[in-house]
C-alpha cells in the first residue's frame, strides 16, 4: 500500500497543505484562510478548520494508502514541545483581552491535531527548518551531512544541519540566524533590537536599502517614482537587471552584509554547502555573485574555496508543503 504524510504550511494569510509521498510527488492539496482566525480565542476554531479541511483532502484521492502523519512548518514552532510558541502574526491578544499571560499564546499544536487524528504522528518545526529537512529529503543537500540553508522572504530564516542531523538546540529554537547583529546600533528589527541581519538581508531588508541609497546616491532611477508602500523586492530585482545603478547597488550592499555573515557562521559549522531558498534568491546572480564575493574575502583561510553556495533544488509553490511533509520521513528513516 502507498505511504503518503500531509505536510502544512502555516502562513499569516494562508495555511496551505498537500498529501505527498516519500519522494517529493504531490497528490493533493489545498489551502484555509489563516487571517480568518487572527485572535488567541480564534485558535481552536482555526485548528476545527484545518483538521476538517484535511480529513477532507485525505479523502478526496481514489485509491488506498496509508497516512504515515502530519509534518507543520510555522512561524516560532518548537520540535521538541510540538507547540507554536508567541508567534508575531498569529492568534494575537485583542485590546480588550484582560488576560495578557505569554501561557494563553502558546498553542499546542501537535497535540490538538494528533488529537483530532486519532493519534497520528503530528510533528511540528519552524518553517526555515521545514524548508532545510525539505532540502535535505527531496532538494540538492541529498546525501549531504553538514550544510546551512537560508531562506530569504520578507525576513531571513535559517535551518542547520551537522553529522546529518537538523540541530534544534536545548530549547528547540536554535538556528535564528536573521537576528544575529551585524550592525551595532544600526536598524531596527522587529524583535525588539537593533543592526540584526534580516533588517538588511531579506526582501524587506532590501527595500530598506534602496530607499536608502536613493537618499544619498544622484544616479537617475525607476524606483524612485514607486512609493515606499508600492516597493517590493520583484520590482528591485527588474530594474537591476536593466542596468539601474541603484538597484544594482542595493543587491551589492545586500550581498556584501550576507557573504560576511556567511563567512562568519561557517567557522562555527564547516558546512559543504550553503543553500538560498526563498524569492530574493530567485535573483539569481544578482545575490548570488556579490554574496560569494564577499563570502571568500571575509572567509578564514582554512576555509576558503571549500564551501559551495548553492540555489535550493526545492524552489516553487509547493516548496513549503514539502518541506513539511518531510520531517515525517526523516523521523521514519
Amino acid at each position: 500500500m502507498k505511504k503518503l504524510a500531509i505536510g502544512v504550511d502555516i502562513g499569516g494569510i494562508n495555511t496551505a497543505f498537500g498529501l505527498v509521498d516519500e519522494n517529493g510527488d504531490l497528490y493533493a492539496e489545498s489551502v484555509i484562510s489563516t487571517k480568518k482566525y487572527p485572535y488567541v480565542d480564534d485558535y481552536p476554531a482555526y485548528v476545527e478548520d484545518l483538521c476538517d479541511s484535511m480529513k477532507a483532502l485525505s479523502q478526496s484521492v481514489s485509491f488506498d494508502y496509508e497516512l504515515m502523519g502530519i509534518g507543520i512548518g510555522a512561524p516560532n514552532a518548537n520540535y521538541h514541545k510540538g507547540t507554536i510558541e508567541t508567534p508575531a502574526n498569529l492568534w494575537r491578544f485583542k485590546e480588550t483581552d484582560a488576560d495578557r499571560t505569554p501561557e494563553r499564546r502558546i498553542f499546542h499544536l501537535a497535540e490538538d491535531i494528533a488529537r483530532r487524528f486519532d493519534g497520528t504522528k503530528v510533528l511540528v518545526t519552524n518553517d526555515a527548518n521545514a524548508a532545510t529537512i525539505g532540502e535535505m529529503i527531496y532538494g540538492n543537500a541529498k546525501g549531504m551531512k553538514d550544510f546551512i540553508m537560508i531562506t530569504l522572504g520578507t525576513g531571513l530564516g535559517s535551518g542547520f544541519v551537522s553529522n546529518g542531523e537538523m540541530i534544534y538546540g536545548h530549547d528547540g529554537f536554535a538556528g535564528e540566524f536573521g537576528h544575529v547583529i551585524v550592525e551595532r546600533n544600526g536598524r531596527e528589527c522587529g524583535c525588539g533590537r537593533r543592526g540584526c541581519l534580516e533588517t538588511y538581508v531579506s526582501a524587506t531588508g532590501i527595500k530598506r536599502t534602496a530607499f536608502e541609497l536613493m537618499a544619498k546616491m544622484n544616479a537617475p532611477s525607476k524606483l524612485r517614482d514607486i512609493a515606499f508602500s508600492d516597493l517590493d523586492a520583484s520590482m528591485i530585482s527588474a530594474a537591476a537587471e536593466q542596468g539601474d545603478a541603484i538597484a544594482k547597488e542595493a543587491f551589492r550592499f545586500t550581498g556584501e552584509m550576507l557573504g560576511r555573515a556567511l563567512a562568519d557562521v561557517v567557522t562555527v559549522t564547516s558546512p559543504e554547502a550553503i543553500f538560498l531558498f526563498g524569492g530574493l534568491s530567485k535573483a539569481g546572480k544578482l545575490i548570488f555573485e556579490p554574496t560569494q564575493w564577499y563570502m571568500e574575502e571575509n572567509m578564514l583561510f582554512v576555509f576558503k574555496n571549500k564551501v559551495k553556495l548553492l540555489p535550493s533544488g526545492i524552489q516553487g509553490k509547493n516548496a513549503a508543503i514539502l518541506g513539511a511533509s518531510a520531517l515525517i520521513w526523516q523521523d521514519t528513516k
